[in-house]
């Protein structure tokens, strides 16, 4: 019932507030590197300017980790940085992240233009890249400008297992994919413009998770994470 579901998203925001405020705030992508403090392994939550909650907060608009896997060499900032692009030039690499795929067709939607190229392939020759330099350079802007959270998750033999489930449990939540319409994005959200129906309908720059049901017992196991999580 969507009165249960606006209860459970109370409560996950709640327990974000605190993650929040353990972290000290959030952090801008673009004012990021990878000498900050960051741990191994975790969870991200990203907000997106312009995206509130019908109680005035911040609307989270993508939940993603690094790897699933823990022998991954991909850590959580370099998945972060996968995101964002790189930081000393208009550019970034939408074949490594999905992220700044979705982002993309969205901008190309708003913008009235096509590109042939763009989500085509797992690899691309360098002549092809430098055609796409332009347009990966808006995409780091949008994703560089988003401000984000993470929760450290590792340590633990079963830190594979819990960076899935929260990720996979908080998509479930946070989506409209198929329900009743909580916390929508704005008229205005870039994503009513990407050519993935589930994220137009999800309210999420995620694709997948976003049709499933989530687990209320989810939320207990955050709250846990959050309060036992040391901040370096």
């Amino acid at each position: 019932m969507p009165s249960v579901r606006l209860a459970h998203l109370q409560v996950f925001y709640s327990i974000l507030g605190r993650l929040e405020a353990k972290l000290g705030g959030t952090r801008t992508l673009a004012l990021c590197n990878g000498k900050m403090s960051w741990p191994q392994r975790g969870v991200y939550f990203f907000q997106e300017q312009g995206e509130y909650r019908r109680d005035g907060g911040a609307r989270i608009v993508r939940v993603g980790t690094h790897a699933l896997t823990d022998t991954s060499r991909t850590k959580l900032w370099g998945r972060l940085s996968q995101h964002r692009g790189r930081a000393s030039v208009a550019g970034g690499n939408h074949r490594g992240s999905i992220f700044r795929l979705l982002v993309g067709t969205a901008f190309l939607e708003r913008r009235g233009v096509q590109s042939a190229t763009w989500g085509l392939g797992s690899n691309a020759p360098a002549y092809i890249r430098a055609q796409e330099t332009d347009l990966e350079g808006e995409v780091s802007n949008i994703i560089g400008a988003m401000p984000l959270l993470w929760l450290d998750i590792d340590g633990s033999p079963d830190s594979r297992y819990l960076r899935g489930y929260v990720e996979r449990n908080t998509i479930a939540l946070l989506s409209n994919y198929g329900k009743e319409a909580i916390d929508p994005p704005s008229p205005q959200w870039l994503g009513h413009g990407c050519n993935r129906e589930r994220v137009r309908s999800s309210g999420l720059w995620n694709n997948n998770h976003v049709d499933e049901s989530y687990d209320p017992a989810f939320l207990d196991r955050l709250s846990e994470l959050v309060d036992a999580m040391k901040v370096k």
